[in-house]
């Protein structure tokens, strides 16, 4: 069998289980750049021909280009569960990226915005119409809930709950994050605005937040809403504003606070605890000292 016919069919499969457009994407992008050089280094295009000596050299290729040791190990996450699936479907025998190891990446600081300018860009929103207030509105979700771009992007109306938000992760895997006063007030004020900015137009969409025009927002869309408050408040160049920036300073603070490891994982939706542990790695000595203070066990006791 030709392997873009079954990349075709995976990626298929993929859209059946519903994985999010973003694993699609790289399934497909990451598997086809592999058939391609396949066909243009060694004119293989059939699944069967494939060897792991062959996705070695183009590991090699990839490695010489300058690439980075998440990039390659980004591609093998990509090659794995499509070489997975044609051995479960009886395309092959012999899976040719078992045999291929990962990349030691080097351990990188997490670096996250400050509380003076979360401040700031939760101030760069003057709250004087629909789009400012929904913008404001967006901002304390990413800020005060830790919620990934793209499960803020389906978020219906319903997964507002009294004391809690519902939120559908990778993999449709469900999971319930708390709902502070603060953010309680903010979004209440936003469904009042959008309940009159849209009261004369027909809305075919239940997402929480929606554009001018009543359709979803794309994950560019929430990208720019954040992007545009980290200019405003002159955010450090050193740091990069994002919705997943916005992740990470939420996943500190929550661990400056208190709260352990394991609930953290379970409200970022994490799949590994491993991942959830590399916040504590950007925490400042500082920060942890104080923390310690916190949490002394005779001061407890």
């Amino acid at each position: 069998m030709l392997l873009k016919d079954l990349l075709q069919e995976y990626i298929f499969e993929c859209e059946i289980k519903k994985f999010t457009w973003k694993t699609i994407k790289s399934y497909r992008n990451s598997n086809l750049y592999l058939i391609n050089y396949l066909e243009q280094e060694f004119n293989i295009t059939n699944a069967k021909e494939v060897l792991t000596t062959h996705i070695k050299q183009f590991m090699m290729f990839q490695i010489k280009k300058g690439c980075k040791e998440s990039y390659l190990n980004g591609l093998l996450r990509a090659f794995r569960p499509f070489y997975k699936y044609l051995m479960q479907e009886g395309y092959i025998t012999v899976n040719p990226t078992l045999k291929i190891n990962w990349a030691k990446e080097p351990k990188t600081i997490i670096r996250t915005f400050t509380n003076e300018e979360v401040k700031k860009m939760m101030n760069t929103y003057s709250e004087i119409d629909y789009i400012s207030v929904r913008n404001k509105a967006i901002l304390a979700m990413l800020f005060d809930t830790g919620i990934r771009n793209y499960e803020l992007c389906i978020l219906p109306c319903e997964a507002i709950k009294d004391n809690f938000i519902q939120i559908w992760g990778k993999g449709n895997k469900e999971r319930q994050v708390g709902k502070s006063p603060y953010l309680c007030k903010m979004l209440m004020k936003y469904l009042r605005y959008r309940e009159v900015y849209f009261s004369y137009k027909n809305i075919n969409y239940n997402n929480l937040f929606l554009s001018r025009t009543g359709k979803p927002l794309t994950p560019e869309a929430i990208e720019r809403v954040v992007l545009l408050a980290g200019k405003q408040a002159n955010v450090s160049n050193t740091i990069r504003c994002s919705p997943h920036t916005c992740r990470h300073w939420f996943a500190q603070s929550q661990l400056k606070n208190g709260i352990d490891v394991y609930s953290l994982s379970r409200i970022l939706g994490h799949s590994n605890i491993k991942i959830t542990q590399r916040y504590l790695e950007g925490l400042q000595d500082d920060e942890v000292v104080i923390k310690s203070i916190k949490t002394s066990p005779l001061m407890n006791l």
